[in-house]
């Protein structure tokens, strides 16, 4: 079966001399791996769409029943390659993917969020300096992913609460949390929590009208990382790399 659709190359693996395993999120059908022949070849057909971040018009051979199937073409609609020359872009960018990869299982398709990672992309195509956009991503993610955490009020008795508590992915007040030794939880202030709470239910069109102070973006987006840590079962690569990065060049990177 010849499938035709749109696809946001996230990320690709080597597999014998010049062929790839590549991972790509789809318009029409979700996250996909797909078989490439032989693009690590000079006089390769795929050229550079294949690089991270490409977004492409892709064909690929296979069904549901494939677990891995062919890519044949791959067209260029947009390369983003200014994502990749700048490093301070690419660490951003890296960031956005690699939480896709952690939270979409395979052939999920929601076309809504391939929109909003297109848009990203764009977002951070034009405007890198600014730190809002993977937050609002990450948010919007985890709510298409069905794994977004609850702050609006305490999860057992709707009263307000502040505390959030990674292993329950919620907020639980002070009258009705078991005492005890909960090293994982997040004291957030009532601004980070409105500020969630604005961005998960805004349409995102509408979200670039917000724009959270860098004290703001970087409470909610450290809470935001560790809940993603939690419910993947994965320590995000892109926040290593970065810490690193800072040491090396005396935090002229900021972190996302």
């Amino acid at each position: 079966m010849r499938n035709i659709t749109e696809g946001i190359i996230l990320k690709s693996f080597p597999l014998g001399e010049a062929d790839l395993i590549v991972t790509i999120y789809t318009l029409d059908y979700g996250l996909v791996r797909v078989f490439a022949k032989s693009p690590r070849k000079t006089k390769s057909r795929f050229g550079s769409s294949l690089e991270p971040f490409s977004y492409n018009k892709i064909t690929f051979l296979g069904n549901e029943d494939n677990n891995l199937p062919r890519l044949i073409q791959a067209d260029i609609i947009y390369p983003f390659q200014s994502l990749r020359d700048n490093l301070k872009c690419y660490i951003k960018s890296t960031e956005i993917l690699e939480v896709t990869l952690n939270l979409q299982p395979e052939r999920l398709i929601v076309k809504e969020l391939f929109y909003i990672l297109l848009d990203t992309l764009k977002k951070l195509d034009s405007e890198c300096n600014t730190n809002r956009w993977n937050l609002f991503y990450k948010i919007k993610l985890l709510k298409y992913s069905g794994l977004a955490p609850e702050l609006s009020g305490c999860v057992i008795c709707n009263c307000a609460g502040r505390t959030f508590y990674i292993h329950e992915g919620a907020v639980i007040c002070e009258d009705c949390f078991i005492k005890g030794d909960y090293p994982r939880k997040i004291s957030l202030s009532q601004g980070a929590i409105n500020l969630y709470i604005t961005i998960l239910k805004w349409n995102w069109d509408n979200l670039h009208r917000i724009k959270p102070s860098d004290i703001l973006n970087s409470e909610l987006n450290n809470m935001i990382d560790r809940h993603i840590e939690y419910r993947s079962e994965r320590n995000l690569k892109t926040k290593w790399f970065n810490f690193k990065v800072q040491q090396v060049m005396g935090s002229s990177v900021t972190t996302p």
